[in-house]
């Protein structure tokens, strides 16, 4: 028993990963040119995306706000006995918040406020996998305040720490030889820190190099809440109560190169490294052990992954901009430990956006992503679960902003 209860906790990393995609959300524009923006300045967002080049913007206050609906689904086909099953999950909407003021030439302050990694999977209650998972929600809100300071004309530098809200709730049926409804039901939030920092160099009018680096971010949950629906006759083997795990979310360091082929088009590529190899297990303790409930250690061995990512903006003219982009996102997934919590596969990004103004302060911006999740067959082998996944996810965003 203590073996099918071990992937109870490993759907926590979905803090990260937003209804099983490795999705990336951070700010409309950015989005709408396979989410670069690393080594350009395209407004207030900078600060997350570079907080280096957040002293860029000409104006002395500048804020963007945003919001994105995502619709997804993921598809299985059960290796055992060929029957397909697929999620239905509800729309996520992550946002957005960022805010800059320059203090004066050199010093820029700004805050960012933001939901990456907002969204919910739902295989339902009855499908072949509900031993592993029946359904997630969680949240994650992160507030960054952020400082950058211009050392010259051509090099910034800009840093901020990163403060992370996040909970989730997740349910799965339980194994047992008596009843056929039991579940178990996990809720925990916890808060955590890291930081975010970055440069940016002019090298010449038309190229632009920025280098950026966010932190690994130990989410360590204390008093979790653990409730076990069972028979009467099984309630002392599995007590309700609390339990504590620490989750370590990997750094990224991303290198971005942007090219101004001329008055109205921009260019740029950027690659990011994340560190996923420092998820190697996930330990966790119970309040209470039983013989059915102990203290254990859940493998994971997850493997660093890479970003590519490639985009344009046409401006079309003073008031209308388009852009475009692609991007390759790596699984850090084995096979060996691939499984229907966090079935990330490697996923291919197409967007499209644009942005107008309204008024010449005020403007507004949209973006769509799709997102094509590569067909991968593989089994979770502590479970001896595998089978087919393909997963397919549509992203449309709108936003807005204001500067003076």
């Amino acid at each position: 028993m203590k073996k099918l209860l071990l992937p109870l906790l490993g759907i926590i990393p979905l803090l990260s990963l937003a209804g099983g995609f490795q999705v990336n959300l951070q700010g409309t524009k950015q989005t709408g040119m396979g989410h670069l923006g690393t080594s350009f300045h395209l407004g207030a967002s900078s600060t997350y995306f570079n907080p280096a080049m957040m002293g860029l913007d000409t104006n002395r206050f500048g804020i963007e706000l945003g919001v994105n609906f995502i619709t997804s689904n993921i598809e299985f086909q059960n290796s055992l006995n060929g029957i397909s099953e697929t999620t239905e999950n509800p729309t996520g909407t992550p946002f957005y918040l960022y805010a800059t003021y320059k203090i004066n030439d050199k010093l820029t302050a700004g805050l960012g406020v933001y939901t990456p990694f907002g969204s919910s999977v739902d295989w339902g209650e009855d499908w072949s996998g509900k031993h592993l998972i029946q359904d997630i929600s969680l949240r994650a809100i992160f507030i960054q305040p952020t400082l950058s300071y211009s050392i010259n004309d051509k090099l910034s530098f800009g840093a901020g720490l990163t403060i992370v809200d996040g909970a989730f709730e997740i349910n799965r049926a339980l194994p047992v030889p008596i009843g056929n409804n039991a579940t178990a039901n996990l809720e925990g939030s916890a808060i955590a820190f890291g930081f975010n920092a970055g440069l940016h160099f002019q090298a010449t009018e038309q190229l632009s190099i920025g280098l950026t680096h966010r932190s690994k971010v130990e989410i360590e949950l204390e008093g979790g809440d653990v409730d076990f629906t069972t028979d009467a006759a099984l309630a002392s083997s599995f007590p309700d109560g609390k339990f504590d795990a620490t989750l370590p979310l990997p750094a990224t360091t991303t290198l971005g190169i942007a090219y101004k082929v001329n008055e109205k088009l921009l260019v740029s590529i950027e690659g990011s490294f994340v560190e996923w190899s420092a998820y190697k297990s996930l330990d966790f303790d119970f309040e209470t052990e039983t013989a059915s409930l102990k203290d254990s250690k859940n493998p994971r061995n997850y493997e660093d992954a890479m970003i590519f990512r490639a985009g344009a903006q046409y401006s079309y003219n003073e008031m209308l901009d388009f852009r475009a982009g692609f991007y390759y996102d790596q699984s850090p997934i084995q096979d060996e430990y691939f499984n229907p919590e966090t079935p990330n596969s490697d996923n291919i990004g197409l967007t499209a956006g644009l942005s107008g103004h309204i008024t010449e302060r005020f403007g507004f911006d949209a973006s769509f992503l799709y997102i094509i999740g590569q067909e991968r067959d593989s089994e979770y082998k502590p479970a001896g679960f595998g089978g087919k996944y393909a997963s397919r996810s549509v992203i449309t965003g709108i936003g807005f902003n204001y500067s003076f």
